[in-house]
């Protein structure tokens, strides 16, 4: 139970970051492109690798911490982060079919159940 509030704690703060920084960027780029979402991809996909090699290489961050951090966080921060993350892992370890197949699939898998969710809400509202 106690995890579970660490991450609730980290996803509160991940989230209001998210608004401040999206707002903060359309703001100062206009809205034109989304330039709030790419910045909040790429600073969470930045922070969130730097945060899992000082997690998991050195001893500064307790777990707890460390969770909050990244699954709390980051995770309502951007999910994109946890996307690269896991990507890069693979191509680290070589295995460059399964970082192709996790970034091929994730990316038309997602757009397609957007456009089932897209669709199902307009035949649900009748329009």
């Amino acid at each position: 139970m106690e995890r579970f509030l660490w991450v609730c704690l980290g996803s509160a703060v991940g989230g209001g970051m998210r608004y401040l920084v999206s707002g903060w960027t359309l703001s100062l780029l206009g809205g034109a492109f989304p330039y709030g979402t790419l910045a909040v991809n790429l600073l969470g996909s930045f922070v969130l690798a730097a945060l899992m090699v000082v997690g998991i290489e050195t001893t500064v961050l307790p777990p707890t911490v460390r969770l909050a951090l990244t699954t709390g966080a980051m995770g309502a921060f951007t999910t994109y982060s946890t996307f690269n993350y896991e990507t890069l892992s693979y191509l680290q370890d070589g295995a460059w079919g399964v970082a192709l197949t996790n970034i091929l699939v994730t990316v038309l898998s997602c757009l397609a159940a957007g456009v089932a969710g897209w669709s199902a809400a307009r035949w649900m509202l009748g329009v």
